[in-house]
C-alpha cells in the first residue's frame, strides 16, 4: 500500500492494519520528513487518544491529515504508533 499526497508518496509498507477501513501504516515506513508535529488530540472511545501530524510537501501543508495512537487502549495495541491518514490522502495499492 501507498500514501500519496501532493505527488509524493508519504508512506509504502505491504504490512499495513485495517481498523475501521482506514490503512495503518508501520512508522518505519512512513516519510518522516513530511510530517510535521500538530497540537491536535481526540479520543476514539476503544482505542484511546490520538495524535496528529499536518503533512507538509513541497511548500504546501495538509494540517492533521496523519494520525496515530502513541499509547493506545489495549484492544489497539497492535497498531501503537502505527500511521493513518485522511483529507485527500490518497492510499493506493502498488
Amino acid at each position: 500500500m501507498k500514501a500519496i499526497w501532493n505527488n509524493q508518496i508519504i508512506a509504502e509498507s505491504q504490512d499495513t492494519i485495517i481498523i475501521e477501513n482506514n490503512h495503518y501504516f508501520p512508522p518505519e515506513s512512513v516519510r518522516q520528513e513530511f510530517l510535521k508535529p500538530s497540537e491536535l488530540h481526540t479520543l476514539c472511545p476503544w482505542k484511546g487518544q490520538a495524535s496528529y501530524y499536518d503533512l507538509v510537501v513541497d511548500g504546501k501543508i495538509n494540517e492533521n491529515a496523519a494520525w496515530y495512537y502513541p499509547n493506545p487502549k489495549y484492544p489497539a495495541k497492535p497498531i501503537k504508533n502505527y500511521i493513518a491518514f485522511w483529507k485527500g490522502v490518497q492510499i493506493v495499492k502498488d
